[in-house]
């Protein structure tokens, strides 16, 4: 059964770590899985990555209200196009938002949860997301891109 787990916040220097890449996909990855979904839609988040949660593991959670639940494992961005300005803030992050420029449309090569090859193509706010998730497995948080801090009522 999923489990919330208790995300840590920007003062863990965990956060700052390199993530490793999965090589087991079996019971335990698909419980940190698991457990990673259901503790985003706890936070009322729209994306987790297992460093936010202690986990030093390339996996992402996603979940943007408007393409359905996505777990990717071991993501790379293989290609970006064009820039965008968003407004970011972060579970990890309490209290802070920031101005941020990322690519508007992203190409992603990852695997499922099972190790099978997927790939995404996709542009604007979920672009945006995926990049942020992305991010946190290399130890970058929106902060450290950030041009403009933003009171937390403009996300």
């Amino acid at each position: 059964m999923a489990e919330v787990r208790r995300i840590i916040t920007d003062e863990d220097p965990l956060l700052r770590e390199q993530s490793v890449t999965v090589r087991r996909f079996g019971a335990s990855l698909h419980k940190l899985l698991d457990d990673m979904k259901v503790t985003m839609y706890k936070a009322d988040g729209v994306g987790l990555a297992a460093p936010q949660v202690g986990i030093l593991k390339q996996v992402v959670v996603i979940d943007d209200h408007e393409h359905g639940y996505i777990e990717l494992v071991n993501p790379v961005i293989t290609e970006k196009k064009s820039v965008i300005q968003s407004t970011e803030a972060c579970l990890s992050v309490p209290d802070r938002a920031g101005k941020v420029r990322r690519a508007r449309h992203i190409k992603v090569t990852a695997q499922d949860r099972n190790g099978q090859p997927i790939h995404y193509n996709v542009s604007g706010q979920l672009a945006i997301i995926f990049q942020h998730e992305i991010d946190h497995l290399h130890g970058i948080l929106f902060t450290d891109i950030m041009y403009q801090e933003v009171s937390r009522d403009e996300d």
